[in-house]
């Protein structure tokens, strides 16, 4: 090989080589590498069967990751209100995908006084390296839209038995999540063609909306169903401090904002303190806030140490907090990765190979795999 060829081999690996970041942590070494950059704010991002990834970027475009390279926008997106924290949101296929081609998609729906949460359905169709999506459906729109711009929640998780739970926040007023005939400060429960499930726990009552399985919350980003206990978890934003953990229960209430581990902006007090009769406690708390996003929960052959552990993918102190779990699925410790190093972080996913795939909350967002190095 002559020196003027391997020189230009060097070269062109130089770019890659330069993406690739090595971490320690806890007796491993990890490997990150920029797999795609020049997202614009990526929120989501869920596996295909196949092996393809598929991610929303808030600004309204879908798309594919497959073969090492970004797909162009996916058509037949639903329309989208693009309002501060609200957009398209995320983005989950649906168990039987394989066959059916089903994904479910969360926005902010524009309708009459603003923009509220809304989930959809459609078949996703690729032909010819083209994508798009068929037969999309509205299943559920907030019943109360307004003009603010935050806490729209929007973390989609289907479950074992079928349905599909989700969540929306408070909408930035703080006393709709203490409303059981309000959507917001939720989190809900539908069949995934849009319809009840006759035992979610407030169907059959005029005082609330039967859409609702807990209520309570602030502004829930993460949410995983969890086989070590066979249920729910949710993450969600505190405001100055009072970042919780739940598992959430059907009916019950999670608190916000009658009691918070956190305070107002302003450094008032929130509610009534940290407890009182008829709410529930946080299986686990941060107090300063992380303001912590994605979740999911680590079943894969490349950590085997991290094995259904939590991972949450936190903005304010961009890093990915892995919570340890003891024998009863309960958090047992923390510890905190890779922060500072990427930037905000608004999702996380364990890919099919264990490898952990991040996404990064900035206009040149990118997708950031982590795997174990030697």
């Amino acid at each position: 090989m002559t020196r003027l060829v391997l020189a230009a081999l060097l070269a062109a690996a130089a770019p890659l080589a330069a993406k690739a970041q090595i971490f320690q942590a806890s007796g491993l070494t990890l490997r990150a590498e920029t797999l795609a950059d020049g997202l614009d704010h990526p929120w989501g991002i869920d596996f295909l069967p196949d092996g393809a990834a598929i991610l929303t970027e808030r600004s309204g475009t879908l798309r594919l990751f497959a073969d090492g390279a970004l797909s162009a926008p996916i058509a037949g997106v639903p329309e989208v209100a693009v309002v501060g924290q609200g957009g398209l949101l995320d983005v989950v296929s649906a168990p039987d995908f394989e066959t059916s081609g089903t994904i479910f998609l969360s926005y902010a729906e524009p309708g009459r006084g603003g923009a509220g949460t809304a989930i959809a359905r459609a078949r996703l169709v690729r032909e010819d390296g083209q994508a798009l999506l068929e037969n999309v459906e509205t299943i559920f729109s907030m019943s109360r839209k307004t003009s603010a711009g935050r806490h729209f929640g929007s973390r989609i998780v289907p479950a074992p038995d079928g349905t599909l739970f989700f969540t929306i926040g408070d909408r930035g007023a703080m006393q709709r999540a203490q409303d059981p005939a309000d959507h917001a400060g939720s989190v809900l429960r539908i069949n995934p063609d849009g319809s009840l499930p006759e035992d979610n726990p407030f169907v059959g009552r005029e005082d609330a909306a039967p859409e609702i399985w807990s209520t309570g919350h602030r502004n829930p980003q993460g949410a995983v169903f969890d086989p070590a206990t066979n249920s729910l978890w949710t993450v969600e934003h505190g405001a100055r401090g009072g970042d919780e953990i739940n598992q959430p229960e059907a009916g019950k209430n999670y608190g916000w904002p009658a009691i918070s581990y956190g305070r107002h902006y302003s450094g008032r007090a929130i509610g009534r303190g940290t407890e009182a009769p008829g709410y529930e406690q946080p299986e686990y708390y941060w107090d300063p806030s992380i303001a912590p996003s994605g979740m999911d929960v680590y079943s894969g052959s490349m950590f085997p140490e991290w094995q259904g552990d939590f991972l949450v993918a936190a903005l304010s102190f961009q890093l990915l907090a892995r919570l340890e779990r003891g024998g009863t699925g309960k958090i047992t410790g923390e510890e905190r990765l890779f922060e500072g190093a990427f930037g905000r972080l608004r999702d996380v996913e364990v890919a099919p190979d264990g490898s952990v795939w991040l996404l990064t909350d900035s206009s040149n967002g990118r997708i950031i795999r982590i795997s174990r190095g030697k």
